[in-house]
Parts: C-alpha cells; structure tokens; sequence
C-alpha cells in the first residue's frame, strides 16, 4: 500500500486503538494497581489455568498504543499463557491508570514508564522480559530495548509507530489531536455522538474488517468507551500522547527512533497489517532492515490492530521468536542481519 492509497480517508479526529478488547475478551483476568515513584500503574494478568499454565514460565509484557488500554492484549495473551508469565500495563492516563504526576506524555515519558514497571519486576527477581508492543506502546518498547537491553529478551513490535516521512493520508486526521485545541474542538462537535458510534468508527478506522469484532467485544468496547469520556482527563491525554508522538518523530541524533531501531539487540518480531490505516505496510520493510536478526510477519487482511483482529497467526509467530530465544539464548541478536519474511494468509487463521 502506498503513502498516498486512501481507502477510507475520514475528516474526523479519532483515537487509534480501540479502547476495549473489541474482540472479546479471552481468559479471566486479575486487575491490579502498582504504585510506582511518579505514578500508578494499573497491571492486567490472565487468570492461571490448572494443568495448562507451566510453572517459572519467563515474564512477558505487553504495551498498548494511543486511545488503547491493556484489555487490547486480552485476546492474545491466553495463547501465550503456556510460554510466558504475561501481564498487560495501562500506561499512565490510559485504561484504568491515572495521569502521571508530571503530565508527561511522551514516548520517552511512557519509555520510562515502562522501565521503572520493568526495573519493578527485576527487583523482584524476574529477570529480563519479552517485550511486547503495539503502535505507540510498540515506539515506546523500541526505545525502551534500545536504551536498557538489560530489560528486554525478546521485542514483539504490532504496527509500531515509527517515523514515516510520507504518511498515509487515512492517518493525517489523527495527528490533528496533536495541534492544540482540536481534541476538545472534536469533543464539543461530536457530544451528541453515542458510545456505539464512536466505538464503530474507530473499530472501522484501527480493523482491516471491522466485521471481525464479536458482538460481545463491540459492547464491551462501547461500555469501556462512554466510562473513559467520563473522565476529565480523557481529551487532555489524548492531545498530549499525540503531540508526544508528533514529536518523536521529529527527533534526531541518538534519540531518533530508527536510530533506536537499529541498537535493539533482542530478537524481533515485527508484524504489520496490509490495511493498516494508520501505519504504512510498506515501512515493514525498512523496519526489517533496522532491526538487526528480525523476523517479518505480514497479515494483508489486517489492519492495525493484529493482536485483536488475528490473534492465533500472531501468537504462532511469537512462539516461533520464543523458540529461537531458547534455541540461542541471549546472544541470539549479536548475529548476522537476517530477516525471516513469512507471510500469512489472515483469513486462515
């Protein structure tokens, strides 16, 4: 798909992952809340399962993306119950978890957000994680592996949000939240809008199918949508993580993000989705380049959100990455820049 394909360009201003689990939430879940220096955190476990889950499985942490929350991940992470010990964060201002006390949003910001959780579970004897990240949340876990790979076993990146010079026109109207005003300008020209509706738009806008969402995970995601506009917060947040975005994408030197990309030593995984409105298909392979040892999956029927929409052909790649990690162990990274390309038939999975 090229920068200028425009298959459904929308003149509206929308968040970009959907704030519910969209297509139904898997296991059980506990929900906890940790208190952290500057912020609480508020931390999604699948419910063990007896007979099924193996005990000292390695940790693993998922990372959602802008407008999402941790219940983005609960359809994927009882596939990997079996493999790892995961727990999904809502980043501070998303989900459940309050703003930060410094009311800094940006992707260096949610890095160390992620980095103290991480520094958390080191100091409770944990060890290094695989990291697992989509969009905004797949920024920040680049930066975080870049920066600490101490922190960091293996890195799972979903449509991360890394800098593209031409961007598809179907994702300019979400980079508008970054000028400011216009979020509280759509909040004011959207009040009557119902929770329904704006979950079906940004369904249409983040899904290669919207038709993919059960109806169960639509209600859910509507019931987590009007709670969020409740809050005071929500349109503060939402400008400012985008502005945040905007911004790292301007970057340069040491801190720009492809520059980051190209320090990560941990195996990848990077998978994209071949509707994806938000982040171009064709950067997966400049992406494979970058990220030295990565694995490529590429899904043409999905779109933004692969976790949710196909979340067995994603859950098969990462065992595929876990098992190379076993087979290698850390130093599996330190090899040549070899790009493992599979492409998946979404629609079988």
């Amino acid at each position: 798909m090229s920068s200028t394909d425009s298959p459904d360009t929308r003149a509206t201003v929308l968040p970009v992952a959907p704030p519910g689990p969209g297509s139904g939430a898997g296991a059980a879940e506990t929900v906890r809340s940790v208190t952290l220096p500057g912020l609480t955190l508020t931390v999604r476990t699948p419910v063990p399962r007896a007979g099924r889950d193996t005990p000292g499985r390695a940790p693993a942490l998922y990372v959602h993306g802008l407008g999402g929350s941790s219940q983005n991940w609960s359809a994927l992470m009882p596939l990997l119950a079996d493999r790892v010990d995961g727990e999904a964060l809502d980043l501070p201002g998303f989900g459940q978890s309050p703003p930060p006390d410094d009311g800094n949003y940006s992707v260096s910001a949610q890095a160390r957000a992620v980095i103290r959780y991480l520094d958390h579970l080191d100091a409770a004897g944990r060890g290094p994680v695989h990291l697992i990240g989509n969009s905004m949340g797949g920024a920040a876990a680049t930066r975080v592996a870049a920066v600490r790979p101490d922190l960091v076993r293996t890195l799972t990146l979903i449509s991360p949000a890394l800098p593209e010079l031409r961007p598809q026109l179907t994702a300019v109207p979400t980079a508008l939240l970054a000028v400011p005003g216009v979020a509280r300008l759509f909040s004011r020209l959207t009040q009557d809008w119902t929770p329904e509706r704006r979950t079906r738009e940004v369904l249409a806008l983040c899904y290669g199918d919207p038709a993919r969402v059960t109806v169960d995970g639509f209600r859910s995601a509507a019931e987590e949508y009007a709670r969020r506009l409740q809050l005071p917060y929500f349109w503060d947040v939402m400008e400012r993580s985008a502005r945040g975005l905007v911004n790292a994408y301007t970057l340069g030197g040491q801190h720009n993000l492809w520059r980051q990309a190209e320090r990560v030593l941990a195996p990848t995984l990077l998978v994209y989705g071949g509707r994806d409105r938000l982040v171009s298909y064709r950067m997966a392979r400049r992406a494979a380049a970058a990220f030295r040892g990565s694995r490529l999956l590429t899904l043409p029927e999905a779109g933004h959100v692969a976790m949710m929409e196909y979340p067995e052909a994603v859950a098969r790649a990462v065992r595929e990455l876990l098992d190379m990690d076993t087979t290698t162990d850390t130093d599996a990274a330190a090899g040549a820049a070899a790009v493992t390309d599979v492409t998946a038939d979404a629609g079988r999975s």
